[in-house]
């Protein structure tokens, strides 16, 4: 999440007077994919996943996979391991 803020401006927007975050569509259980997580911060940015491969929503798309993939050591997770931990605000792992 903090690759998608700080490198890239993926930090969440308002939408409908409201803050909407990533986290904020991570579902409380089950698992998720690099692919979801990459999909669902574009989303929370209201901006759309679906582009073409020229643009710059397509090569953020490629490194935010990478990134997620290195940072969480593999390609599906569960999703309790994406939500910040209450103590320290910062993800679990």
């Amino acid at each position: 999440m903090h690759f998608a803020c700080v490198r890239w401006g993926y930090c969440g927007c308002m939408k409908n007077g409201r803050s909407l975050h990533v986290t904020d569509i991570i579902p409380p259980r089950g698992v998720v994919t690099a692919d979801q997580f990459v999909e669902w911060v574009i989303l929370a940015d209201n901006d759309n996943p679906n582009v073409s491969e020229t643009s710059r929503v397509h090569t953020f798309k490629q490194e935010l996979r990478a990134a997620f993939i290195d940072c969480m050591g593999e390609e599906t997770v569960d999703a309790n391991r994406l939500r910040y931990s209450e103590s320290n605000d910062t993800l679990k792992q």
